[in-house]
């Protein structure tokens, strides 16, 4: 690939992220290919609004990127099951781990990824799957290869090369998300606290006149956090990870995981949890 070609990446999955990303860059005229043999409907209706294109596996190797972007969790079994093709591939894409993991993990997926004969970025997502007119979305990218990958900033991404080591963005990552959805998390409980020992309006209205922004961002972001939480388990894992066991505050995420575990059974479950969060929130915006 030359500089003035634009180029074909291929993006794993074709989830919420990946399907945003995917449009992103389909507006601009980029050519993504994606996996769909066992994805859901509703996985392979994203794909087709995002403009993606279904091949086989071996055909991804034939994109001059290929962006990890699956649920932390699946991200080294990826790496392994992607592995063989990509040795054999004869043309070599750029293989970008996008995933909230720690950088063991990231570490580890470079491990596998390194005999194949790819190049590899380390990069981390901070901001929602993009919207049409949004710039909010970044792309924090390390390692010898970062600013090749880059080069999708010309193609409707937001792409910032970090100096440092491979694990750079990882780490960038992993602070970002535990400040975020450990907070989250750490709010959330304490409204189910507060609900259980009787004081849920008392709190409300200690918090909407001392703390009116800590209360603002715990009424936007605990409810978008329910569908999300499965989803969170393996991430807040990663960032204990990152901490290292050697430190007291890695059981603080361990519990942020298990309370994500907690709330993602009660969303599929009786919301019984969700309901008494959903009450406290609604009063709070009485």
């Amino acid at each position: 690939m030359t500089e003035s070609m634009t180029p074909t990446v291929a993006i794993i999955a074709p989830g919420n992220m990946g399907a945003a990303v995917a449009k992103r860059l389909t507006e601009h005229k980029v050519t993504v290919l994606t996996a769909l043999i066992g994805r859901s409907e509703a996985s392979l209706k994203r794909a087709q609004e995002a403009g993606m294109r279904g091949v086989e596996d071996r055909e991804l190797a034939k994109a001059d990127f290929v962006l990890s972007i699956v649920p932390p969790g699946d991200a080294l079994t990826l790496a392994k099951r992607l592995a063989p093709i990509l040795t054999q591939a004869n043309t070599k894409p750029i293989y970008v781990e996008c995933n909230a993991v720690s950088p063991q993990t990231m570490t580890t997926i470079a491990d596998v990824i390194a005999p194949t004969g790819c190049a590899f970025v380390g990069a981390g997502i901070i901001g929602p799957p993009p919207k049409p007119g949004t710039t909010n979305t970044k792309f924090y990218a390390a390692g010898p290869s970062a600013k090749d990958f880059a080069r999708l900033n010309d193609y409707g991404l937001t792409v910032r090369v970090l100096d440092g080591p491979l694990t750079a963005a990882s780490a960038l990552k992993m602070s970002y998300a535990g400040i975020t959805k450990g907070f989250t998390a750490l709010g959330a409980a304490m409204m189910l606290a507060a609900a259980r020992g009787g004081s849920a309006q008392a709190l409300q209205a200690e918090l909407a006149e001392s703390q009116p922004a800590l209360l603002g961002y715990l009424t936007r972001m605990v409810p978008a956090m329910y569908s999300k939480s499965y989803r969170w388990v393996a991430e807040m894992n990663e960032i204990s990870d990152f901490i290292g066991d050697d430190h007291a505050e890695h059981a603080m995420l361990e519990a942020a995981a298990g309370f994500y575990e907690r709330i993602a059974t009660d969303f599929d479950g009786g919301k019984q949890e969700i309901g008494a969060m959903d009450d406290f929130i609604a009063g709070a915006k009485k």
